[in-house]
């Protein structure tokens, strides 16, 4: 998986691709989808969710340039996965679901992982983000948003990052948002498609 589908495909943060390397995939995909778990495409985990394929999980790790100290923000747990790939390159990770029922099966693929310790499991809105538990210096966003979602950005420190898609629901563009005393300085970065990031400052319930 690293090495034909990501690092072939310009992904060339080292941390980025030792870390995808160290997590076991197929934990975190159904039983019925483990012969796939290592194949380059979203697979469904229940409840009308995906585990994003790997090239997305590694390009919003990548962009978010981690140095291994942040407090990093996940939203939209899913199966765990992107969570515990971030608790490989960050110091504290929170990460926030919608669905409780996903919440907790995320909590129980995370435990078998390895990763129990390293990652906390909220259920909520993550359209809000972890207001408690902020600021974050960096939050990855593993669904399509409308447009930025303003109670995110204001969650980052100063010169935080934050990756989320941003478009319409059937297709988007992967953005890096940083921080800055002028306000949002935005790149757009991949073509993408990811499920809806559903809630207040999101796509419609």
């Amino acid at each position: 998986m690293v090495e034909q589908q990501l690092r072939s495909r310009d992904v060339a943060d080292e941390r980025v691709l030792a870390a995808m390397e160290r997590v076991p995939r197929d934990v975190f995909v159904p039983e019925e989808y483990r012969d796939r778990a290592y194949a380059d495409a979203a697979l469904p985990i229940g409840s009308g969710q995906t585990i994003s394929q790997p090239y997305m999980v590694a390009r919003i790790c990548e962009a978010l340039s981690l140095n291994g100290s942040e407090r990093v923000l996940d939203v939209g747990t899913g199966s765990g996965y992107q969570a515990a790939v971030l608790a490989e390159l960050a110091g504290e990770v929170h990460t926030i679901e919608r669905l409780p029922e996903l919440a907790d099966l995320a909590r129980r693929r995370l435990e078998e992982a390895g990763y129990g310790g390293r990652v906390q499991v909220h259920v909520g809105d993550g359209t809000l983000g972890l207001p408690e538990h902020a600021p974050f210096g960096a939050i990855a966003v593993a669904a399509a948003a409308p447009e930025l979602p303003p109670s995110l950005y204001d969650q980052l420190e100063a010169r935080g990052r934050l990756v989320v898609p941003v478009g319409k629901r059937h297709g988007q563009r992967l953005q890096l948002v940083v921080r800055s005393p002028e306000g949002p300085a935005v790149v757009r970065s991949v073509s993408c498609r990811f499920v809806p990031l559903l809630g207040e400052e999101g796509f419609a319930v």
